[in-house]
C-alpha cells in the first residue's frame, strides 16, 4: 500500500537572518580561541559555527502536511474528521491568539517570525485539545487543503 501524495505541505524555515547569526557565533568562537592559537581558532570556527547551525535547521525543520485523510503538524498526527473549522488568523489575531488568547491545553506549532496563522477547533470528546493553532505562510492554502479533505 502507498501512502498518497500530500494534498498540502510547508516547512516552517527559519528566517536568513538567523544563518547570519549562527555564521557570527561561528566567527565569535574562533575570535575566542585565537589567543591559543591558529589550529584552536579554527576549530572554535568551525564548532560553534556547526552547532549554531545544527540549532537553527533543527528550529527550522518543523513541517505541516496534509497527507491522506491526516493533518501533520510537527510531532502531533490528528484524523482530518477530528477537526472542526478552520479560522484563517491575520497578524493581528495571530499575536492575540498566541498571547492573552491562548488556552494551555491547546497545540501550538507557532513560530514568530511568520505572521500568519491557522486555528483549527478540535470536535474529538476524547481528545482534551481545544484547538490546533499553526504558524504558516499560507493559511489560505492549508484551511483549502482541510476543507477539500473533509469534502471528500
Amino acid at each position: 500500500m502507498q501512502p498518497s501524495a500530500p494534498q498540502y505541505t510547508e516547512r516552517l524555515t527559519a528566517p536568513r537572518s538567523w544563518w547570519v547569526i549562527a555564521g557570527l557565533i561561528g566567527v565569535a568562537g574562533g575570535l575566542m580561541l585565537l589567543p591559543l592559537g591558529l589550529l584552536p581558532m579554527l576549530g572554535g570556527l568551525v564548532g560553534a559555527g556547526a552547532l549554531a547551525a545544527a540549532g537553527v535547521s533543527t528550529y527550522g525543520s518543523q513541517r505541516i502536511r496534509v497527507v491522506g485523510d491526516a493533518l501533520i503538524a510537527g510531532d502531533a498526527r490528528i484524523p482530518v474528521s477530528a477537526l472542526g473549522e478552520a479560522e484563517v488568523l491575520d497578524a493581528e489575531q495571530a499575536r492575540a491568539w498566541r498571547s492573552h488568547k491562548a488556552d494551555t491545553r491547546a497545540h501550538m506549532l507557532l513560530r514568530s517570525y511568520i505572521p500568519g496563522a491557522l486555528r483549527v477547533e478540535v470536535t474529538d470528546p476524547a481528545d482534551p485539545t481545544p484547538y490546533l493553532y499553526l504558524s504558516t505562510r499560507d493559511p489560505e492554502g492549508l484551511a483549502a487543503a482541510l476543507a477539500a479533505v473533509r469534502a471528500g
